[in-house]
């Protein structure tokens, strides 16, 4: 999913939100969607073999182990490089993926506090969390851990590596010019139900013999699922 969303990236940010976030079916059905399902046919010819259900961590881990030459990934898997002591732009380069420089899809970690006898007035203690986790000490180190950047746009970026460094820059740049659209991938555009059934029918594709136009048709008929 995140290689097929990235692609659907590549063709603009007015085509990403116009398919995956309005399902617009003319856009879902159209010759560019085709192509969308073409590209990812030919990427999916470069895999290696045993791809199928291998966690997002063990294709970070060939990669830092020179048996993968490359992932489609959100900026956690940087927090395996830090972790095995590979430093960015030295060890490993982060880059958009080809036709996404002026794009940016987010997927942000949220965090719910269920109602406490009814009340919807927060807590002092939920309202102590909320506080911290806002800060922007909190946010400084808990992105350079996790290998994310920061959700507040105004924690200074001095300590991150130049990785990080080019995705907040990218990130301000793409909210100014509006490319800047959430994640269908990670859970941050429709429901549960629609996300399941388009994720089953790009799985579908990625693993059969489907051609591109059967996928499209897979896809329009997904995201009327409700």
């Amino acid at each position: 999913m995140t290689v097929w969303e990235t692609v659907v990236l590549s063709q603009g940010a007015d085509f990403y939100r116009k398919a995956l976030v309005d399902l617009d079916q003319k856009t879902l059905t159209s010759p560019q969607m085709v192509q969308v399902f073409d590209i990812v046919r030919k990427i999916h010819s470069y895999f290696g073999t045993g791809y199928q259900g291998r966690d997002w961590n063990l294709a970070t881990g060939m990669v830092l182990q020179g048996t993968g030459g490359m992932q489609f990934m959100g900026d956690w898997a940087k927090g395996e490089f830090s972790n095995a002591n590979k430093q960015a732009d030295v060890d490993y380069v982060c880059a958009p993926a080809p036709g996404t420089a002026n794009a940016y899809t987010y997927s942000v970690d949220s965090f719910v506090f269920f109602q406490k006898n009814g009340s919807k007035d927060p807590t002092p203690g939920q309202l102590a969390m909320a506080k911290t986790i806002m800060s922007v000490d909190f946010q400084r180190d808990f992105s350079l851990y996790k290998g994310s950047i920061p959700v507040r746009l105004n924690v200074p970026m001095d300590k991150f590596d130049t990785c990080a460094k080019k995705s907040y820059a990218d990130e301000i740049s793409t909210i100014k010019s509006g490319g800047f659209v959430p994640s269908l991938a990670f859970g941050m555009v429709q429901s549960a139900a629609t996300e399941g059934a388009i994720t089953d029918a790009i799985t579908k594709f990625m693993n059969s013999n489907e051609d591109s136009a059967q996928g499209v048709k897979a896809l329009a008929a997904a995201a009327k699922v409700r």
